[in-house]
């Protein structure tokens, strides 16, 4: 039985979709001279980078990455930043990840930046999946989709051409 992909976003959708989340983020925070882009190792990084070049070509605004570890299958184990907390404190967040499945790795994500004090903290996700166990939301999205929980999103974001699609 082989396994059959759908794609529900192709290159250009997601290339309109980041633009879209990027002067939705730029709306947010149209006073602010600095934003984090927190961006969650590995597909949300990548989000995150991509989100940086669009705001970048809309706005005055400078937007600083971070990059954003957690263990997704020990969430409790500790967060760590490519950035220090002095560096973050009192500024605009927004926190980035791919997928947002049950909303675990969100919420930790969260949890984390909860420990200093902060301007504003938001989140964005390309794709929510509408499956969430904790009580974490997308401020700014690329699409929401209602899945089955046998399903599975995959987000390709490097190469030349992108793709998200339901496995």
């Amino acid at each position: 039985m082989s396994i059959t992909k759908d794609i529900i976003l192709n290159h250009q959708e997601i290339q309109h979709k980041i633009k879209r989340i990027a002067y939705q983020i730029y709306e947010c925070n149209v006073y602010e001279d600095e934003i984090i882009l927190a961006g969650i190792e590995h597909n949300g990084f990548i989000l995150a980078k991509k989100l940086k070049q669009s705001l970048e070509k809309i706005s005055s605004i400078k937007p600083i990455l971070c990059k954003v570890t957690i263990d997704k299958k020990n969430p409790l184990s500790e967060v760590k930043t490519s950035l220090t907390e002095k560096e973050y404190s009192n500024k605009s967040i927004v926190l980035i990840d791919d997928v947002l499945n049950s909303g675990s790795t969100l919420i930790y994500g969260v949890k984390h930046f909860l420990d200093v004090p902060l301007k504003q903290f938001k989140t964005a996700v390309l794709v929510n999946r509408n499956h969430k166990k904790y009580p974490v939301k997308a401020d700014f999205k690329g699409i929401s989709l209602s899945t089955s929980l046998h399903e599975h999103i995959e987000i390709d974001l490097t190469g030349k051409s992108h793709q998200a699609y339901l496995k």
